[in-house]
């Protein structure tokens, strides 16, 4: 069996992060005993985009989010995401 380091203390999380950019995780944890998590409430980074669209587009979209019940913008992103699976 390894032996296993111990994790030193850390003063804050950028020095935790530095440590571990410089360190290998399998030294300090028995990688055998791991269990798979999941993070479902964990919401992805967003970042706001300028799109130019043509003033007939939008309208067209806004109808048809109307319809579903859906703001516009979350279709166009609905649009893209099933676009980006199939491509």
């Amino acid at each position: 069996m390894i032996k296993l380091k111990e994790v030193p203390p850390f003063k804050d999380e950028r020095e935790e992060s530095s440590f571990w950019d410089e360190h290998d995780v399998t030294e300090y944890f028995d990688m055998q005993k791991a269990k798979p998590v999941r993070f479902s409430n964990l919401k992805k980074t967003t970042k706001s985009i300028s799109l130019r669209l043509p003033v007939d587009m939008i309208e067209e979209l806004k109808v048809k989010a109307n319809a579903m019940d859906v703001p516009y913008q979350s279709l166009i992103k609905m649009f893209l995401t099933n676009a980006l699976k199939i491509a």
